[in-house]
């Protein structure tokens, strides 16, 4: 990763207004049309499992996850992700995604989902959604819907409607 003195942490309250002005540097006022982020804004995030990378005092990268259920399961859903573009390409994103899937799969979890790109995420062991098993609350591209398994043989049991896991 570069020289960079990074730090990642959890994210915390007073992080908010930097969060989203890094979301629209990153992403852009499309964002909110995309399925995902009306999934994720519909459900209350996981506060232990949502972490900001750090260079000094500035933050440079977020990483958000939200609890979901696909079916009747209980499922966490990885978004967004973003980084600050002026650091792009320095293994932050990677470092974001490493600390939240090791600390969801250390706390219990057992599957995430994501909405992305699988030739970026297939590292950090994310697949395809298995056709047909997951019914989106919009349209997604099939080939981008992604799972990660935390416990062996979870994607195995994911089926049925994605849904904002609420209170």
């Amino acid at each position: 990763m570069s020289d960079l003195a990074l730090q990642i942490r959890p994210e915390l309250p007073h992080d908010a207004g930097a969060i989203e002005r890094l979301h629209e540097r990153a992403f852009g006022p499309g964002r909110f049309a995309r399925t995902a982020f009306r999934l994720r804004e519909r459900a209350l995030g996981t506060p232990e499992l949502c972490f900001t990378a750090l260079v000094g005092t500035l933050i440079v990268g977020s990483v958000r996850i939200s609890p979901i259920l696909i079916g009747a399961d209980p499922a966490l859903m990885l978004g967004p992700l973003a980084v600050e573009p002026a650091f792009e390409k320095r293994g932050i994103g990677a470092a974001l995604i490493e600390r939240a899937l090791d600390t969801a799969r250390a706390v219990g979890h057992r599957l995430v989902l994501l909405v992305g790109d699988e030739p970026y995420y297939a590292r950090f062991g994310f697949r395809r959604a298995p056709a047909g098993r997951l019914v989106m609350p919009a349209p997604v591209d099939p080939a981008r819907l992604l799972l990660a398994e935390l416990v062996p043989g979870a994607v195995e049991e994911a089926a049925g409607r994605v849904a904002p896991m609420k209170g």
